[in-house]
């Protein structure tokens, strides 16, 4: 089977076609990185606008290089939920009108399932496993027992983890993305100039939770307080100290997660996933199998959800027109906690 993906649930406007769930014949993706850069953060309505000029262009091209017509796809699956209503409503239209006028099916597909299911696409990958999902809206770490069977054992209580990378960067003027800006910075800085605070979540039904408006406060309102006074107060140093900071947090939640499971394989998805820090520090440890995607699958990309919207697909799972897009992922409030 080959499936048609589109992602548009934010500010990358994406398309691919996928074979069997696994084969990536294309993926394009549109990047609107420049257009959002001035205003540090992404505007809505620039967003669905820029989704809406470029959703054709973005599919024609994204056949192309597959080298099919678009009479040669089976299906299609479109994310439909979480992310921005505008922009997702954008792909989700576009999926509906494209699947009707060739007479195939197409299925809604979770934004954040999708990006744990990246990996997939590049390596086989036996289940369970602890699945950590970490960008700039959602931060999670669940128990997967297949591709649509994820239980949420800790989320984020406040902040995602990308999106306090977006934040102290903006207040810093560090550069636009944050979370690549404040990576790139941190290689020429020094992870011990500042010891910010973590945050206390390891008792009760906190245990595998995370929080990020402490550090953030830490680091934009009390950073003099938390300086070690033989280094200095440069960008590099802030972003270095901060980073080692936000990604450890992350880190003891999900050592918790794995010693309570015994779960030893984890697999990573999410923009952050890209982090070089987060990288080294989960692949060093010789005690875990650890899979990350590569740094293109990690960004939002229509790939993983062609691939994810395979299996629904191949169990003929079909959404009807009826189908709206959510900003919310409806499976993490009806998620069951694990133990």
């Amino acid at each position: 089977m080959k499936i048609l993906g589109i992602e548009t649930s934010c500010d990358e406007c994406s398309a691919s076609v996928v074979e069997e769930g696994k084969h990536i014949l294309s993926n394009i993706i549109a990047s609107q990185t420049e257009i959002h850069k001035p205003y540090r953060g992404v505007v809505p309505e620039l967003a669905s606008r820029k989704h809406t000029e470029w959703i054709v262009g973005v599919v024609q091209e994204a056949l192309q290089k597959a080298g099919i017509s678009k009479q040669e796809l089976d299906g299609i699956a479109v994310t439909n939920e979480p992310g921005l209503v505008g922009s997702l409503i954008v792909g989700l239209s576009f999926a509906k009108g494209y699947a009707f006028s060739l007479g195939i099916p197409f299925v809604g597909v979770d934004h954040v399932k999708a990006h744990l299911y990246a990996p997939h696409l590049e390596y086989d990958i036996e289940y369970p496993y602890i699945g950590l999902i970490i960008s700039g809206g959602h931060t999670l770490i669940g128990k997967v027992e297949n591709y649509d069977q994820i239980s949420i054992m800790g989320s984020t209580i406040d902040d995602a983890c990308g999106e306090a990378f977006d934040k102290v960067a903006s207040f810093y003027n560090l550069g636009y993305p944050g979370g690549v800006a404040i990576d790139r910075l941190s290689k020429k800085g020094n992870q011990r100039a500042f010891d910010f605070p973590f945050p206390s979540l390891h008792k009760g039904v906190h245990r595998y939770d995370v929080s990020y408006s402490g550090l953030k406060t830490a680091v934009v309102n009390q950073l003099d307080k938390f300086r070690n006074k033989q280094y200095e107060k440069t960008p590099e140093n802030i972003a270095a100290s901060f980073q080692k900071a936000a990604i450890e947090i992350v880190l003891s939640r999900l050592k918790l997660a794995i010693e309570d499971t015994g779960i030893r394989r984890v697999v990573v998805g999410g923009g952050v996933a890209a982090n070089s820090y987060l990288r080294e520090t989960l692949k060093s440890n010789r005690d875990l199998e650890v899979i990350f995607p590569s740094l293109p699958l990690c960004t939002d990309n229509g790939a993983m959800v062609a691939g994810l919207g395979y299996h629904y697909l191949a169990e003929s799972r079909f959404s009807d027109l009826g189908l709206n897009a959510y900003p919310r992922a409806s499976f993490i409030s009806q998620s069951t906690i694990a133990t």
